[in-house]
């Protein structure tokens, strides 16, 4: 028994050391992954209320986008990217969908099959491989980055916008961020609606910011039912709007009167939207 002290103590010491190894090493990878998170964003992260369960997320990060996943939801509730103008517009083939393994739930791209709805991009596959490449294009085809949509919404209306965003509002103000992501039907009756294990939502939200001291921004917010021709404008709302229908804060970190004029109402000059809200689809 007196022999076998010293080995227990060389265990209990090792395993002191194991220990403060994986606390520092996760207190060093936390500061770190904060510090990448921070630089994708524009005055922080989507933050929610405590009020509203459904809204709560947890974030996931790929070559220059964050998503919002919800595995209430099976959705992810916002996807943040920042685009730029860019020269070079040629990206590679389409990559094939693939399951994220950091969702809780295997979703595939099978789970869409014979459901009536698309595979709908939040970050889109165009924009984010002309601004980051290829590695970030496939990511963009991961499951934690798709939303059921109907084909007239994702394969018109929804695809003008995000064309407009990328080849005019980027190229007009150089940088901007973007947030989009779903919106769900109030009460617990839309919980039901889903495909496979993934909720319908009833619309699709985007903003658009342009960063900076005095920022400019717009909001839409798109039904599941358009035919695809409408314009683009028919869909402003304030900023304010999205917020309240989704639960969420998209910019927690500024500053209350810069906060209040951005988001409480719809400002349109600059945007040149007159010159862009009917332009068709690139396909």
């Amino acid at each position: 028994m007196i022999g076998a002290l010293p080995f227990m103590r060389r265990q209990v010491r090792n395993l002191g050391v194991a220990l403060a190894f994986v606390v520092v090493a996760s207190g060093l990878w936390y500061w770190q992954e904060r510090d990448v998170r921070e630089r994708l964003v524009w005055m922080g992260i989507p933050d929610w209320s405590l009020d509203n369960p459904l809204a709560v997320n947890r974030v996931l990060r790929n070559d220059g986008v964050l998503v919002g996943w919800s595995d209430l939801r099976v959705n992810p509730l916002w996807v943040s990217y920042q685009l730029s103008a860019v020269d070079d517009a040629r990206i590679g083939e389409r990559p094939d969908f693939r399951r994220d393994w950091r969702t809780l739930w295997p979703i595939t791209a099978g789970n869409y099959s014979g459901s009536g709805y698309d595979r709908g991009h939040m970050a889109p596959n165009y924009a984010i491989a002309v601004s980051y490449g290829r590695e970030a294009q496939r990511q963009t085809f991961l499951m934690s980055n798709i939303s059921p949509q109907r084909p007239g919404l994702n394969r018109r209306l929804w695809q003008r916008l995000e064309e407009v965003v990328i080849d005019r509002f980027a190229a007009r103000f150089g940088t901007l961020q973007v947030i989009t992501g779903p919106i769900f039907a109030e009460g617990i009756g839309g919980v039901f609606n889903r495909v496979g294990l993934v909720e319908v939502p009833e619309a699709f939200y985007k903003i658009v910011v342009v960063p900076s001291s005095e920022p400019r921004a717009l909001a839409f917010v798109m039904p599941q039912d358009v035919a695809g021709n409408e314009p683009l404008d028919r869909y402003l709302v304030s900023i304010d709007e999205v917020e309240a229908r989704t639960g969420l804060d998209f910019f927690p970190q500024l500053p209350g009167p810069i906060e209040h004029r951005l988001e409480s109402s719809v400002k349109t000059a600059g945007w040149q939207l007159s010159q862009v809200a009917r332009l068709p689809s690139r396909y």
